[in-house]
């Protein structure tokens, strides 16, 4: 099993900028892909971004050039820089961990962008 443990989120106005932190403990590997989904009210949980064991990422296309993800292997956390926040950001963020067995999830944190 691996735990997932998620800080940061809140309420910020457009144009603002947070920060998202998840730490994986537990039985973790080291080939894995880390990242964070979202779900706005309504919707299906989309990807905003992932990092690999390899450093390679991958962008939700509405995200591209305002947000950053970046990981700490040895420590196992992946953050989630956001900036130039807009109100369609608002969602439940959770963070991700996905091994060839498995998939984890973090308790999820809100963020709310108020225009």
């Amino acid at each position: 099993q691996v735990q997932l443990v998620q800080s940061g989120g809140g309420l910020v106005q457009a144009g603002g900028s947070l920060r998202l932190s998840c730490a994986a403990s537990g039985s973790t590997v080291s080939i894995n892909t880390i990242g964070w989904y979202r779900q706005a009210p309504g919707k299906q949980r989309e990807l905003v971004a992932t990092i690999s064991s390899r450093g390679e990422t991958n962008y939700n296309d509405s995200v591209k050039g305002r947000f950053t993800i970046s990981r700490d292997s040895a420590k196992n956390t992946v953050s989630l820089q956001m900036n130039s926040l807009k109100p369609e950001d608002t969602a439940v963020y959770y963070c991700n961990y996905r091994t060839v067995f498995a998939n984890y999830w973090g308790q999820g944190a809100q963020v709310t962008v108020s225009s």
